[in-house]
């Protein structure tokens, strides 16, 4: 979905150079490693009788919706924890949505609350998010966890720029000391992923789509996050030679095929290392949604 493209290019002052091979970045890898960790920390926690348990809510029939909650109900099980799948009728109440989750609020055995986006257009998306705990609001969307991550103080974060930070921890990127742009301003990806990029001492510059000689930015950046939603937006001769590029878009070019947003063929011979698409950040979001789960177990089980 477009609300989670981005990218992030972080980048050493070298002068740029046309035969540089980029590293490439496994997301899947990455992903795998962490949920072993995650898994690790499962087992230790339900030796204490505690299984973290995550309950995941789908309203209507989109078919794209049905294979991301099929992918993370999958990763519960990769990780030994308690996954519960709700479906619903595209007609489904919103009064109705509301009294199931909180009923989950209050059920023990659910550590974890996910209600699949969009919505059907009858149901109010924002009152949908901030009825779920925000002790249990494992998406870091509601109110008071995004305030937490504003005030520096992070509970539950937003699961991409969660795993984009990981990504960019296991790349060995250093962030302390870097200047940062970020291309977009959502709640979901843009606004969060500023905010942990500051809070792991970058200075940051937020641009949008509108702004003005934006590869003027993104050249003298060290880390750029771009959420463009647009096929190979992001060029080589946009990105600083030794630039770390890990590509979040999901589009389809030309031929229909899977790309993202940044032009893989140009941007591999000056970047120091990029992510792919598929395989990039798209396997962390749904690890860091595990990671949230198992920590808001530890906190308030």
């Amino acid at each position: 979905p477009s609300r989670f493209d981005f990218y992030i290019i972080a980048a050493h002052p070298n002068q740029p150079s046309t035969d540089m091979t980029a590293h490439l970045i496994d997301g899947k890898q990455i992903a795998t490693d962490t949920q072993a960790h995650i898994k690790e920390r499962v087992t230790a926690l339900s030796a204490r009788g505690i299984n973290p348990g995550l309950a995941v809510i789908l309203v209507g029939d989109n078919p794209a919706s049905h294979v991301y909650v099929s992918n993370k109900v999958k990763s519960c099980g990769v990780v030994g924890m308690h996954s519960v799948l709700e479906q619903y009728p595209a007609d489904l109440s919103e009064t109705k949505l509301l009294e199931r989750i909180h009923a989950l609020n209050i059920d023990p055995s659910i550590h974890g609350i996910l209600v699949q986006l969009p919505l059907p257009a009858h149901i109010n998306e924002h009152a949908v998010l901030e009825a779920i705990s925000p002790i249990k609001d494992v998406d870091g969307f509601h109110l008071i966890n995004a305030g937490a991550l504003m005030t520096g103080q992070p509970r539950l974060r937003a699961c991409t720029p969660y795993g984009v930070m990981k990504m960019l921890e296991h790349s060995g990127t250093e962030i302390r000391g870097a200047h940062a742009v970020v291309i977009g301003a959502s709640n979901i990806v843009g606004k969060p992923m500023a905010l942990m990029l500051l809070q792991a001492g970058a200075t940051i510059t937020v641009c949008n789509s509108k702004t003005r000689d934006l590869a003027h930015h993104t050249r003298q950046a060290d880390i750029i996050v771009a959420a463009v939603g647009r096929a190979k937006f992001i060029t080589g001769d946009m990105v600083k030679a030794g630039a770390v590029v890990i590509d979040v878009g999901m589009n389809r070019d030309e031929n229909g095929k899977l790309c993202g947003d940044v032009d893989f063929e140009s941007v591999s011979k000056v970047a120091g290392a990029v992510s792919p698409v598929p395989g990039g950040v798209g396997p962390m979001t749904i690890t860091m949604l595990l990671m949230n789960t198992l920590e808001a177990a530890e906190k308030y089980a």
